[in-house]
């Protein structure tokens, strides 16, 4: 079993922030890492998956509305929600933040590579955490998690 980390899951906040302050300043710190050659592809690449994961962000939000929240567990009194891009992935926003991260440690440095994929790590457990609380919170959660195979990117992951 995968520790909550918090009554809420607030440890995994902590950890998912601190990651994505590391993807920053690894990337800043060692920027232009990469080949020369390579430089033109992966500027264009680093811009579609970072313009994918905003777009995929924004639409989880959207979609959340008043059950935003960055804990794992959910809010009193919210219902689950199935509908729009949660219809296709269930932790829309964890894949969101892993596409963020990645376009922009194509853009930066490949060093930014690593805490990338610790980030990618981090939110996949936090991802385990969260159902354990959604499937307590809300009965049919069992259902809309067979219903719903991907669970942090759609059509992938």
């Amino acid at each position: 079993m995968i520790p909550r980390l918090g009554s809420r899951g607030q440890g995994w906040v902590v950890l998912q922030v601190v990651l994505l302050l590391v993807v920053a300043v690894v990337g800043v710190v060692g920027r232009g890492g990469w080949p020369e050659q390579w430089h033109v592809a992966l500027t264009l690449l680093g811009v579609v998956v970072l313009a994918v994961g905003v777009v995929v962000a924004l639409m989880a939000v959207t979609g959340l509305g008043s059950a935003l929240t960055a804990l794992p567990a959910p809010l009193p009194g919210e219902q689950l929600r199935t509908t729009g891009i949660y219809a296709v992935v269930r932790h829309p926003i964890y894949g969101s933040l892993v596409l963020m991260a990645l376009g922009f440690s194509l853009l930066t440095s490949p060093w930014a590579l690593l805490p990338t994929a610790a980030l990618a790590v981090v939110l996949d457990l936090k991802r385990r955490v969260e159902e354990d609380f959604l499937a307590t919170a809300y009965d049919g959660y069992a259902d809309y998690r067979l219903a719903v195979r991907r669970a942090m990117l759609p059509f992938v992951w």
